[in-house]
């Protein structure tokens, strides 16, 4: 009984333990569809260059502004490079891309996988004799895990090049010594987690959202569920995974 509040919880976690079992089971590089797997790199990826560039270059405008009069009190400003470029590659960069990808990517493909399960479609692909879930879920999970990445590292360039400009109307700064500074500051065990734990994210948005649409029961409206349970739950898992990859970081 004192179970009974959280029993659709418990169940959902059951049925995506069981998805996540079965994505690895079903995972054949051979029979995977290339052309497919291709096409959601393009959809997913690709086409999210625009948002992930305006965010990025938001991202690093604004850090850079709300920063300097904080390091200006201490005489700091000539660490605001170096400061900026940690926050974003080991954090900021990672973390809010992937939501921003998590709203765009799991919603879409949650609605994608949604409206193909209450018309059927993914009914009609396992009767002939197609295997819709190799198909569907496993290019679309493996594209999102692939491109995050790069889009993470597209996001941290277009970030760093956006504090460049909010730093440059107050320091008497090149581009030259801003970058200079900025990668001085870094090192292979800031980038090397930070590139990892994105793979996670981008996994977690693929299957968070093909489990959502995969799943969506009853009318047209169970799609615009699907997308929105799909957002939900993909952001809160970037959280979870950040917060264990944090604390791994920490112990090495």
């Amino acid at each position: 009984m004192a179970f009974r509040p959280y029993e659709n919880e418990l169940v959902g976690l059951g049925q995506f333990t069981l998805f996540f079992g079965r994505f690895f089971r079903e995972l054949h590089f051979k029979s995977l569809s290339g052309r497919e797997l291709l096409k959601q790199c393009y959809t997913l990826g690709y086409r999210s260059l625009p948002l992930v560039t305006t965010t990025g270059l938001i991202m690093g405008w604004v850090l850079t502004i709300q920063s300097r009069p904080a390091m200006a009190k201490f005489g700091a400003e000539s660490w605001i490079p170096g400061m900026v470029g940690l926050s974003l590659v080991r954090e900021i960069a990672p973390v809010i891309t992937a939501l921003i990808c998590a709203g765009r990517m799991a919603s879409g493909i949650g609605a994608e996988l949604g409206s193909m399960r209450v018309t059927e479609q993914i009914d009609a692909m396992e009767v002939s004799a197609i295997r819709p879930f190799q198909y569907l879920v496993i290019t679309r999970t493996l594209a999102t895990t692939l491109m995050l990445p790069i889009l993470v590292l597209y996001a941290d360039a277009v970030g760093l090049l956006g504090g460049y400009l909010g730093i440059s109307r107050h320091l008497d700064l090149t581009l030259g010594h801003y970058l200079r500074q900025v990668f001085d500051s870094l090192a292979f065990s800031d980038l090397i987690p930070a590139v990892m734990k994105t793979y996670c994210f981008g996994f977690f948005i693929g299957l968070v959202g093909c489990f959502k649409g995969f799943h969506a029961q009853g009318g047209t409206e169970s799609v615009g569920r699907a997308a929105n349970e799909a957002v939900v739950t993909a952001s809160l898992s970037i959280f979870f995974v950040d917060l264990i990859a944090v604390q791994l970081t920490d112990l090495l």
